[in-house]
């Protein structure tokens, strides 16, 4: 197959080490890249039960496999670890130029193992790499770590880098690449554990497609699907935001003070007849300084936001995304986008999961006001929703681990109520331990669903299932009723194993409703000369789904942690639209037995051997499967 080296670089830090290893052609076929790719070396390189801190954790970066053939919106590198704050699966996902150089470089992947002794940063140029010393890098921010880097080196060169929190180990630290996050799940931790502070990678190497013509024509082509869609308007006007107002007004599903509230009533009345300032439609225009693609994106929703006056001067950060939105501003009983984009920033120098870090403080916030936190507990600060300056100096005392209330905070919601107790747990925002993004499931029970068997935990994208919660259809999918719990599992199951296809090759998936996968296969033809059908493909994605769970079944996971927060299943919402709605516990039971039968798993959640072997994974059917 055309379009890959068929090459990864194997790296390890307790040796000092580095050797390129070839890749068999039968896991190129079957996992393509990407996810996919990483999926199958972190299942491999990685023992059951170590400690994810440890250095018998893994780090695997894959690009997916249309990544830097120039194919538009083909820019996603996908990161896999076993995660530091769930114990489970661990996948973040960026639109990182350093894929597409190691790409250029040779490489479909990179395994990063073992430990360092002192602080270093891998250098690869070409067929080159080096384990240099960090010592000079260690304490500095994320994105002042990789422009040191650059300033050293060169422009030339694409960098990823850790922040102060992955360095003290924060189990919501990230992995900033260019000011591009792979957020979630804790890799900055994992990063932090083996003293690698950075990645600098040069490639300069052509990659062999099958159809270099067929390429430009698929380029051309796709090109025009984008510059006649909707979402291209919309996304280089106001970002990933722009539906915002939407979500809060027509579908209620905005989760506002720790999900006590599903529509942010209080923003709006008193903004009445103008946007609200969470609003990207007021604060873009505003504050856009210039879009910030990722690779190869020609629709591009990035921006950097910039506060040129007032007490927030001189703030400079790429977003504000529409999950931020909500963890930094509607989750907090904010609605400054100032203070919002403030908290951005200090998360993404410190480098730290935004999302994490925000419903984390908001859950803290709802203790202060039941008197389950005092001012002692939280340091003398006032930590009230809507409380700006409290929230500000919060954010900063999490990032950095400090005092008694950043020592609370600093590993997540899950850990924090377990520390806390007192009933705290019941408004604790996790599933499996990741806090969960900027949609109200309570009105969504298809997502409900979703985000419960997530393998990654509270997740909106593993299986996307928003969307046609949302809007009431997805691709094949029509009459979607996303208030029912009934007909849930195939929805749930098709929007998996989709995700998963998209992110194997790499496609980003605000691109999904332009092209869905049928508009994916000449592109792939170009490149790899193989005529991926969409059985095919599907079937790819599958077969990465069911492999991304047996890592989970490997740790020990089962149906008991496919649950919903107690809130979700017990507290109805209190306003807007959705008012009065809820999952009730028998209803996730229902979509859980149906779930696992589409899949062809067992009821304890566990795939079975048939399924396994049905799906090409027979040394794991024989090992983890169940006989059902």
């Amino acid at each position: 197959m055309k379009g890959v080296w068929k090459k990864f670089l194997e790296v390890n830090l307790t040796t000092g080490s580095a050797i390129a290893k070839e890749l068999p052609e039968s896991v190129v076929m079957n996992y393509l890249g990407g996810l996919g790719l990483a999926t199958r070396l972190l299942f491999d390189y990685t023992k059951p039960n170590i400690d994810a801190l440890s250095e018998e954790n893994v780090l695997v970066i894959a690009p997916g496999l249309l990544v830097g053939t120039g194919l538009p919106t083909a820019s996603k590198t996908t990161l896999t670890f076993k995660s530091p704050l769930t114990n489970a699966f661990g996948r973040s996902v960026s639109g990182a130029y350093l894929g597409v150089a190691l790409k250029k470089a040779g490489y479909d992947a990179v395994v990063i193992t073992g430990k360092s002794e002192k602080p270093v940063y891998l250098l690869i140029e070409d067929d080159k790499f080096t384990i240099k010393d960090a010592s000079h890098l260690w304490g500095k921010d994320a994105i002042e770590t990789q422009e040191i880097l650059r300033a050293e080196l060169g422009n030339d060169f694409r960098t990823a880098a850790i922040g102060t929190a992955g360095e003290k180990l924060l189990r919501l630290a990230d992995i900033d690449f260019e000011e591009r996050q792979s957020a979630r799940a804790g890799g900055g931790a994992v990063m932090g554990s083996k003293m690698l502070k950075a990645i600098a990678v040069k490639g300069s190497k052509s990659v062999e497609y099958a159809d270099p013509d067929g390429l430009k024509n698929a380029i051309l082509e796709w090109n025009k699907k984008i510059n006649a869609s909707d979402a291209k308007k919309l996304d280089m006007g106001y970002g990933s935001g722009e539906f915002y107002e939407w979500v809060n007004k027509e579908r209620g599903v905005f989760p506002v003070k720790n999900w006590q509230e599903s529509y942010f009533e209080e923003s709006f009345e008193k903004h009445k007849g103008e946007k609200s300032p969470l609003d990207p439609y007021y604060w873009s225009p505003k504050y856009t300084e210039k879009l910030h693609p990722c690779p190869n994106c020609t629709k591009p929703c990035g921006r950097y936001f910039v506060i040129k006056e007032g007490k927030y001067a001189g703030t400079r950060v790429e977003g504000v995304e529409y999950e931020l939105l909500y963890s930094l501003g509607g989750d907090l009983g904010i609605d400054n986008i100032e203070v919002t984009a403030k908290l951005n920033e200090i998360c993404d120098r410190a480098g730290v999961d935004g999302i994490s870090a925000g419903v984390t403080l908001a859950w803290a916030m709802e203790a202060y006001e039941k008197g389950l936190l005092t001012k002692e507990d939280t340091d003398g600060i006032e930590l009230t929703f809507g409380n700006e300056e409290a929230a500000i100096k919060a954010m900063e005392k999490l990032v950095s681990r400090d005092g008694k209330l950043g020592d609370l905070l600093a590993d997540g919601v899950k850990r924090a109520a377990e520390k806390l107790g007192k009933g705290s747990e019941k408004f604790a925002m996790e599933i499996k331990g990741l806090e969960p993004p900027a949609y109200d499931i309570r009105g969504l029970k298809g997502m409900a669903l979703a985000e419960a068997v997530s393998v990654r935990g509270a997740c909106h994208l593993t299986g996307g299932i928003y969307a046609p919660e949302l809007t009431g259809s997805f691709w094949k999918l029509t009459n979607i009723d996303r208030l029912s719990s009934k007909w849930k599992g195939f929805e749930v199951k098709l929007g998996e194993d989709f995700m998963s296809v998209y992110d194997t090759l790499g496609m980003c998936k605000f691109s999904r409703s332009i092209f869905w996968i049928e508009g994916l296969l000449d592109g792939i033809k170009a490149v790899t000369g193989e005529n991926f059908g969409v059985d095919w493909l599907m079937e790819i994605g599958e077969r990465v789904y069911n492999l991304d769970k047996l890592f989970n079944v490997r740790e020990g996971f089962g149906r008991k942690d496919d649950y919903l927060p107690y809130r979700v299943t017990h507290d109805p919402i209190s306003n807007g639209i959705t008012k009065g709605v809820y999952v009730k516990e028998e209803e996730l039971q229902h979509m859980l037995d149906e779930y696992y039968l589409v899949r062809g798993w067992s009821k304890e959640g566990v795939p079975t051997k048939m399924k396994l072997f049905e799906l090409g994974l027979t040394k794991e059917a024989e090992e983890f499967g169940a006989p059902v």
